[in-house]
């Protein structure tokens, strides 16, 4: 009777273990089901769907697993929608900017083929056709500049840079216009100054600022290019004598085609917000402000690498 008995309990204990084990496996096996079903949305686009909590094991640490992915394939897919977005604005800026410029373009063109010009007609013409175009490729290099930059496809050469000479290198190209106009160009500064950057991407930030300030400063006046040094930056500021800086165009001056109530017709409004990406990408920032004296003044500065 005992056997009968052990028996008996043996496979009530069996019948218990073979029934839990049915329903673990039966659980799992509805688990593993909509686990697939969330992989399959997850396949189909839907990255930003939560994958559901399950009991602790092996399937809630694939779970986790597939989570992360899921995570990093939002992320590249944010990534690649910006990175798109970020193009399609481009190519719209390129063709609104470019636009007025080839009207202009096409109706000099119409009077140069109606004839009737004098011979100094029609060479003026000629030569504002000239700077035209000039500003046409002025403008689709800055605006290409500025997508590879945004698009992170530059790399920058840092080195050491000495002011003294960087701030000839700056002015360089502004001394005939310069001189034409009777804007006198000055320098100020110690002599063993140095910074770290891209020397030509500097140049070319650097340079937008000075051209800006061109832009605005009368005959007679000046453009001073000065720097100075402590312990936590280096900064070079740009002062002209020109009207100084609207209070209301301020918090805008940095803006990608911004346009001063003050701005002349040739005018893009990109130079400085060009400026501003470059030195942002080597540790500086840029403060635009009216000077004391009057004129208005770019500081650029370019934070010290901590160790």
């Amino acid at each position: 009777m005992r056997d009968v008995w052990s028996f008996l309990l043996g496979l009530a204990v069996g019948l218990c273990a073979a029934f839990s084990i049915y329903r673990r496996y039966r659980a799992q096996r509805q688990e593993l089901r909509r686990l697939n079903e969330e992989i399959d949305q997850i396949l189909h686009g839907n990255t930003h769907l939560e994958l559901s909590r399950f009991r602790e094991g092996d399937i809630n640490v694939l779970r986790d697993e597939i989570y992360k992915m899921t995570v990093r394939l939002r992320e590249q897919t944010e990534r690649l929608s910006e990175d798109k977005c970020n193009l399609a604005d481009a190519l719209a800026d390129i063709s609104h900017q470019i636009r007025t410029p080839l009207t202009s373009l096409n109706l000099m063109n119409a009077r140069l083929m109606g004839g009737g010009l004098t011979g100094e007609e029609r060479q003026r013409i000629c030569l504002d056709m000239r700077k035209m175009l000039e500003r046409i490729e002025w403008l689709v290099t800055s605006l290409l500049k500025m997508s590879k930059l945004e698009a992170d496809a530059i790399t920058f050469n840092i080195e050491e840079i000495r002011m003294e000479e960087f701030a000839g290198a700056a002015l360089e190209p502004f001394r005939i216009q310069a001189e034409i106009r009777d804007i006198h160009l000055e320098t100020a500064g110690e002599a063993d100054v140095s910074f770290r950057g891209d020397r030509a991407w500097t140049l070319e930030a650097v340079g937008n600022i000075i051209k800006n300030c061109m832009e605005y400063t009368p005959e007679g006046g000046s453009i001073l290019v000065a720097w100075e040094e402590n312990p936590l930056y280096v900064q070079i500021a740009v002062t002209d004598s020109g009207p100084g800086i609207a209070p209301e165009d301020l918090p805008h001056l940095f803006e990608r085609f911004y346009r001063g109530k003050n701005a002349g017709e040739g005018s893009f409004g990109i130079g400085l917000s060009l400026a501003q990406m470059i030195v942002s990408r080597e540790n500086g920032v840029i403060r635009a402000e009216n000077a004391p004296e009057g004129g208005s003044r770019f500081a650029v500065r370019f934070y010290k690498s901590t160790v």
